[in-house]
């Protein structure tokens, strides 16, 4: 039990990086291209194995795109947003191979790609919109700036806490169940199974969150 939330840090130039965070993000890198290279390897009109996962993935999030962006817009965000729920959906359910952490356990990780979206959210909304896009923060009236900056400040921090919270929960409870199997062994499979769950959720409600950011900056309605 010492070991969780503990990483093992090496230094480098001056700056200190987890390592185990790293080889478990590169890990769950790895394994979205080689599911994606397998899915698109023999393409078939009716398909099957991971061609047919891939395409559920990719066909359910355009339409989520499309319905809160349109359909311009969606097809621009799609590549990353199909890459973003593959690797959230990887990294969750990595913890849950004995020896393997998730790297999303870890709020290093969480954080960056909560702040990579928001730092999307800005560049695309000034792009699009222009000053349009900074007049917005002054609605509906002047003094609201201070409540919507809050409201900016506040999106990096609950969508990294909520998915790194959840995510290390799940692996305690379930080293936990671990060291308790021969009296909880009923109890701990029921766990393994509810965590798959989690996992699958809190990669779908980042995904969807991050969606939503994006929609509100860049949508021409």
């Amino acid at each position: 039990m010492e070991h969780i939330g503990v990483r093992e840090t090496v230094r480098f130039m001056g700056l200190t990086f987890n390592w185990e965070t790293l080889c478990m993000t590169w890990l769950a890198m790895a394994i979205v291209i080689i599911i994606s290279c397998l899915a698109v390897r023999n393409l078939k009109l009716v398909p099957k194995g991971w061609q047919n996962f891939i395409e559920m993935v990719v066909i359910w999030l355009h339409e989520q795109l499309n319905a809160m962006m349109g359909e311009k817009r969606g097809k621009l965000f799609a590549p990353f947003i199909v890459s973003l729920f593959l690797f959230l959906l990887t990294s969750n359910l990595l913890g849950l191979i004995p020896f393997l952490e998730s790297p999303t356990n870890d709020l290093n990780t969480t954080l960056g790609l909560a702040l990579l979206v928001v730092a999307m959210v800005h560049f695309f909304g000034l792009y699009f919109k222009g000053t349009h896009y900074i007049a917005h923060f002054f609605q509906p009236v002047a003094p609201f700036v201070v409540i919507n900056l809050i409201e900016e400040i506040a999106k990096p921090i609950t969508l990294a806490f909520r998915l790194f919270g959840n995510i290390l929960a799940g692996e305690i409870l379930i080293i936990v169940l671990l060291h308790l199997m021969t009296y909880l062994v009923i109890p701990s499979v029921i766990w393994l199974k509810f965590s798959i769950f989690i996992s699958c959720v809190h990669a779908v409600i980042f995904t969807m969150l991050s969606m939503a950011y994006l929609s509100n900056a860049v949508k021409e309605e």
